[in-house]
Formats: structure tokens, sequence, C-alpha cells
């Protein structure tokens, strides 16, 4: 066999030609079977972000689409939640895995955000036609059945790109969380990998955390839940939460 021949073979039979940055349905197989890009083991290349517009503590990016809601298609967007709470909820494609859990939990447990003034939507890049289909599909299947959050169409993927959870090398989202407050400012960012779902219970707890402080001025320590002690935050005051918690003789 000549040089040139051999060479040949080595580059065709390489595992590195199996996974190319313009090939996204490629990725390496989990436990033995070939794994849909989404929600799978990480591909050998790595997934760049679009620029983000999204910056804590200044205003949200502003955005608009059809969503559906209650089998229903209307426009909405983010002026329809002035002086509310808002948790956007990005998530990569309707008829997956993860991300059916991840919306049904925030669904089920609406009331709860509700009940601290607070609205849930959920956002992929689907269009409104497949986000109906999969509220249509029973749960039992992998649908969503009834929901009672809006699922938002990014099909231009703009709202994503704005956020900056756009997976350019795929076509859609990472698994983005953002806590918006009622003048419109962008308070919390939270960003998954593909494979991991998100807390209802932490989602819940920040809002709460986040509109303790916006209140009462206090600041609220690692882990804080209502009920909790809080900071006073100038350097005396402070002192009245460490002493208490941090006592050295108790530790």
């Amino acid at each position: 066999m000549s040089f040139i021949t051999l060479a040949i073979v080595l580059f065709i039979s390489s595992p590195l030609i199996l996974c190319k940055k313009q090939d996204p349905v490629c990725v390496e197989p989990l436990d033995g079977v070939a794994a849909y890009p989404c929600e799978s083991r990480p591909s050998r290349e790595p997934l760049s972000l679009q620029y983000s517009k999204a910056q804590i503590s200044k205003p949200a990016p502003p955005f608009e689409g059809l969503a559906v809601i209650n089998g229903e298609f209307k426009d909405i967007s983010l002026n329809d939640f002035k002086d509310k709470y808002l948790v956007l909820l990005f998530y990569p494609l309707d008829f997956t895995f993860v991300c059916p859990t991840e919306i049904i939990a925030f669904s089920d447990r609406i009331q709860e955000f509700r009940n601290i003034n607070t609205e849930v939507i959920a956002i992929s890049v689907d269009s409104q036609f497949t986000h109906l289909a999969w509220i249509n599909t029973p749960r039992e299947q992998g649908g969503l059945g009834k929901i009672q959050i809006p699922l938002l169409s990014d099909l231009t993927h703009q709202i994503s790109k704005d956020y900056g959870v756009y997976l350019q090398d795929v076509g859609h989202a990472l698994r983005g969380l953002f806590i918006i407050d009622g003048r419109g400012i962008l308070r919390q960012i939270t960003m998954n990998d593909l494979p991991v779902g998100r807390s209802t219970d932490e989602t819940l707890r920040l809002l709460q955390a986040f509109q303790y402080t916006d209140k009462h001025g206090e600041v609220c320590p690692a882990g804080w839940r209502p009920g909790g002690d809080t900071i006073i935050p100038n350097p005396e005051e402070k002192l009245k939460y460490f002493s208490k918690n941090y006592d050295s003789k108790k530790n």
C-alpha cells in the first residue's frame, strides 16, 4: 500500500471526521445509542452563543411574538407584564425529553407563582403550530397536555439571540431562565447545559428573595427563605446578623 493510499484510509477512518461543526446531528453515542443533539451528551465541538443584550440590573430586552394560551394563538409582549414579576423559561425544542418535565413542573405550580405576583412564559424556536400539537399530545406520550402557562414561538430566533441563549451551531436555545421585575429590570439569569432541567423550588425562592429585598431594603443571605434572617447592608448593622448566625462559641 502506497503512502498516499494509507493516508487517505487513515483520514476516512478517523473518528474526528464523524463530528464536524457544520453537522449538528452528529454527537457521541449515549449508552451505545446514537443520541439526538438536544439534551444529549455534549458534542466534540463547543457550541457558541450569540451576543446577549440581557444584562443584570438593566432593562430586559423587549420581545413580542405569537404564543399558545389555553389552546389559542395570541400575541404577547414584555409590555403586557408591567407591574408583575416575569419568569422567561427558554428551552431547546418541543417533543423532546427534559423539556416537557420542566414545562409541566412550572405549569402545575403556576398558582404559587401567581400568589407572589409572577407569571411564567416558556419559549422555544418552534412554531405556534408545533406548540399546539405538543399541548394536544397526552403527557403519557411525551406531550404537555393542558398547561397553564403560555408557550411563546421564537420562530425567527431573535428573542433567543437577544437574551444570549441561542446556540447558532444547532439552531435552538439553551436552558435559560430569566427573572424580570415589575419595572422591566432583569434581576437574575440561570443557564443550564442541555442535559439538566431546572428547579421550580429554587425559582420560587429567588423570586421571594428579590421581592423581599425590594420591599424592605435588607439583603438576603445564602439559601434565604421567607421568615429567615436578613442583613441590614451597612458596616455596623450587618454585625447583628453575623453575631447571631456565626457565634464562634456555638461553632
